[in-house]
C-alpha cells in the first residue's frame, strides 16, 4: 500500500543550541518571589486588623445609637442580664427590633454589654478581639475595643480614637 500524502522531510533539533534556564536562575527567581510574598502578606495582614478595628469601633457606634433610644423610650438601659439581646426583639414601644440581629464582632464574636460601665458611664459595650479574652495589646488584633475608649479618647484633648487600650474589663 503506498501513502498519497507527500513525504515531508524530518527536521531533527539539537537540543543542546536551546536557549534555557538553569537551574541557579530558576532558583534565584522563586527565593525573590518568596520574600516579595512574605512581605505582602505581612503588610496586609496589619490592614486587615485595622480594618477590622475599624468596623468594631463602627458597629459600637450603631449599638450605642440603638441603647440610648431603648433608655430614651424606657428610661434605663438594659440590665447586664438582659444584655443586647433586648434590643433585637420587638417591643410594645418598638414595632421593629433596635438591632436586626445579635451583634457579632469581626472575628465572630458576639460584643460583650455591661451596665454600669467603666468611667462612670452608664453602660460599656465591647469586643475582646480575635482572642476573646480580657487584655490585649495595643494595635493587636488581641486588642480590646470599647465604647468607654472611644468616648474616653473623644474627650482627651487631641485624644486618638484610633487606639484602644488593651485593658482588662
Amino acid at each position: 500500500m503506498t501513502s498519497l500524502a507527500p513525504s515531508l522531510p524530518i527536521r531533527r533539533i539539537d537540543r543542546s543550541l536551546r536557549p534555557a534556564f538553569s537551574l541557579v536562575e530558576v532558583m534565584a527567581v522563586l527565593v525573590l518571589i518568596g520574600i516579595l510574598a512574605t512581605a505582602v502578606a505581612v503588610n496586609v495582614h496589619s490592614y486587615l486588623i485595622k480594618g477590622r478595628q475599624n468596623a468594631v469601633r463602627a458597629e459600637l457606634s450603631s449599638i450605642c445609637t440603638a441603647l440610648e433610644t431603648y433608655s430614651g423610650e424606657y428610661g434605663h438601659y438594659p440590665s447586664t442580664e438582659e444584655g443586647l439581646a433586648v434590643l433585637t426583639k420587638p417591643s410594645d414601644k418598638f414595632s421593629e427590633p433596635l438591632l436586626n440581629k445579635q451583634p457579632i464582632d469581626p472575628w465572630g464574636y458576639p460584643y460583650h454589654y455591661q451596665t454600669p460601665g467603666r468611667g462612670g458611664q452608664a453602660f460599656e459595650v465591647f469586643s475582646y478581639g480575635n482572642d476573646n479574652r480580657a487584655g490585649g495589646t495595643p494595635g493587636s488584633a488581641d486588642e480590646d475595643l470599647s465604647n468607654w475608649d472611644e468616648t474616653r479618647a473623644a474627650k482627651t484633648p487631641g485624644g486618638n480614637s484610633g487606639s484602644g487600650t488593651g485593658t482588662t474589663h
